[in-house]
């Protein structure tokens, strides 16, 4: 019987009618007539699982989409932790965002804001207006509407537009002013806070967890209006210009916005019930408990404020 070259490596001779059989000692063959061919896997289309925004974030399993788009998003703060924040919350799927900020971009503060630039510092541009533009080229279908003014001059009706409002602040008075206001209207609120390689994040979901003025002590009494950040930790002289950057503050901001994520897709369950505390320098990761202050104001039965 004549023979026939056969291509592959090395040029091997193989004799016709001696090819190997397929796996599971079954003969190739045509399938048989009026028969379908067995079902195989089934095939994507090339491009098909890269063709959605948040095709990725969605094989999380439990992050409901419908919900985060719809979400009104209240921000207070848009210094290094807001910017981070906002970022967070675009990428996330976030698209009703309002950001208030009253201050100008400075030149000290392009170490550790992302949306920030030395043209924003020249021109001293207001922060809230600088972030919610460049947040906004994430995802234009994103709506990230900027007031420059101190939280404590916009009404208190303010608040009850929105469903969830996160606390990126350096002063306790406006973080105090923030929980009083949302606690009585049933508003979660999702505070942090940074101070160097410290940082903390404090979810207040009323009325089932202890707000954030049942946390504060004497320390903190004494220095409400200062602009500092508040931590927890116990110190004795305060400087507004503390130590600031951007590991601690990117490592906060994703923990708030991923408690975000959880109140928001109703995993009220598995939400932070007291106070994560991170120290990187010590490697440090924890929940401090804080106990409900029976003298807390804020404590007797909270209702539904319109």
């Amino acid at each position: 019987m004549a023979r026939r070259r056969l291509k592959g490596s090395g040029g091997a001779r193989a004799a016709a009618g001696r090819l190997p059989r397929p796996s599971g000692g079954g003969r190739a063959g045509p399938a048989a007539p009026g028969r379908a061919p067995a079902a195989g896997p089934p095939v994507l289309r090339a491009g098909h699982v890269d063709a959605d925004r948040f095709e990725r974030s969605k094989r999380v399993g439990w992050f409901d989409f419908e919900r985060i788009r719809k979400e009104r998003v209240l921000v207070v703060g848009a210094g290094a932790l807001g910017n981070e924040v906002v970022k967070n919350l675009v990428l996330s799927g976030y698209r009703r965002i309002s950001l208030v900020d009253m201050d100008r971009v400075v030149y000290s503060n392009l170490n550790r804001c992302v949306f920030f630039s030395e043209e924003d510092s020249r021109r001293k541009r207001l922060k809230a207006e600088v972030v919610a533009s460049k947040a906004g080229l994430l995802d234009r279908e994103a709506r990230i509407v900027p007031y420059d003014h101190r939280i404590e001059e916009l009404p208190d009706g303010f608040f009850g537009d929105h469903d969830l409002v996160l606390g990126c602040l350096d002063n306790i008075a406006a973080r105090l002013h923030i929980n009083a206001r949302t606690y009585p209207r049933l508003i979660p609120y999702v505070d942090g806070a940074t101070l160097g390689t410290v940082g903390k994040v404090q979810v207040v979901l009323p009325p089932e967890t202890p707000c954030l003025e049942c946390g504060m002590n004497r320390t903190h009494m004494k220095v409400l209006e200062k602009r500092w950040s508040c931590t927890g930790r116990d110190v004795t002289f305060f400087d507004p210009k503390l130590a600031a950057e951007i590991t601690t503050t990117s490592v906060i901001a994703a923990v708030q916005v991923r408690e975000a994520l959880k109140l928001t897709s109703r995993r009220h369950e598995s939400c932070i019930r007291h106070m994560f505390y991170y120290d990187a320098t010590r490697n440090v990761c924890d929940v401090l408990q804080v106990d409900l202050n029976p003298r807390c104001p804020h404590h007797g039965a909270p209702e539904a404020v319109e």
